[in-house]
């Protein structure tokens, strides 16, 4: 499609005039296009790399402990027994534990205390 607007305007990468026929045009060429294209990329990769070093000098959170809960692993590690042992000890109730899924089950700390 052809179109019979021409409008005068100047190029936003090297300012040369220049007669646009769509009312969207923003470079005088191909050229500027690739050459504005090359350093709008080149710009975001910068801005990208300071928004990573601010937030690694800036701590996201503050450490509030332990965890509270334990998974199975972590709790048979200090058990220093074997998954299968923690599993026995929840089934026959010496060791209270939250089954959040099928594959999620959770230890309180304060309940493998009272173990000992």
């Amino acid at each position: 499609m052809s179109s019979n607007i021409r409008i005068e305007r100047v190029c936003q990468y090297c300012g040369t005039k220049f007669i646009a026929k769509t009312i969207v045009t923003r470079y005088c060429s191909h050229t500027c296009n690739r050459k504005a294209y090359k350093l709008e990329q080149r710009n975001k990769k910068i801005d990208y790399i300071r928004y990573a070093v601010r937030n690694i000098e800036e701590p996201k959170y503050q450490s509030i402990g332990p965890p509270i809960y334990l998974t199975v692993k972590e709790t048979s590690a200090i058990l220093k027994c074997s998954t299968k042992m923690v599993y026995f000890l929840i089934t026959t109730g010496r060791l209270k534990a939250i089954n959040l899924s099928v594959r999620k089950t959770r230890i309180n700390v304060v309940d493998l205390a009272l173990i000992y």
